[in-house]
């Protein structure tokens, strides 16, 4: 049976590498794709509205769809302030849940970070936890929370702080080492149309590594 999905962040680290994934997979005829730029060197079975609000554009969509991916992703230098990083990263994710929602959608899959929590006292953590907890209050009938450490790979704008960091973070275990961004991209991919063990499912970042090179095997 022939697939519609929503990908939110299509342009970024994960998304673009989840794009292409989404384009190859012969069970998926229209990928909505929303953004602020238009995409380049994409299939016929991409549709990419483009406007500065994502909120609009979300809401202009109307055919019915069967799963959505989150992948946007920001940080307070990169947005510019606290408000915009809680608009980016919350506000944005919490609308395209609804949206897929209410056009049918049964599977919600979004990029999260290591260390979420709503109560944390650090802001990026926080802002990341509120985002899961009012996602997990609309009630999915399957929802996947990634949780990905620091992650790899070549940005078209790279951000500072992990130049600096990556290299530290390839030293760290478990759940703290850093990740390829394909990894996260595939084991997304892998879990949209896989049968459910719960409704919400919150994948740490060494399972997201494990579950990306068993695929490989």
């Amino acid at each position: 049976m022939s697939k519609t999905v929503l990908i939110l962040g299509a342009s970024g680290l994960i998304g673009s590498q989840l794009l292409n994934m989404l384009e190859s997979d012969p069970r998926i005829t229209r990928i909505y794709a929303p953004g602020r730029r238009p995409l380049s060197g994409v299939s016929s079975k991409v549709v990419n509205p483009v406007g500065d609000d994502l909120q609009t554009l979300l809401d202009g969509l109307t055919e019915p769809l069967d799963v959505a991916f989150c992948c946007l992703g920001s940080t307070i230098k990169a947005a510019g302030s606290r408000e915009a990083f809680h608009f980016s990263d919350v506000t944005l994710p919490v609308h395209g849940g609804r949206t897929a929602l209410q056009l049918g959608a049964t599977h919600y899959l979004v990029v999260s970070a290591i260390g979420a929590n709503a109560k944390s006292w650090f802001f990026y953590n926080r802002t990341k936890g509120e985002m899961e907890q009012a996602l997990i209050a609309q009630r999915w009938p399957h929802l996947t929370i990634a949780r990905p450490s620091m992650l790899l790979g070549n940005r078209p704008t790279p951000r500072a702080n992990e130049l600096i960091a990556a290299p530290i973070f390839k030293l760290f275990p478990g759940k703290w080492k850093s990740i390829q961004a394909s990894d996260v991209a595939n084991v997304l991919w892998m879990r949209a149309f896989a049968p459910a063990s719960s409704a919400v499912e919150i994948v740490q970042s060494d399972k997201l590594r494990e579950q990306a090179a068993e695929s490989q095997t």
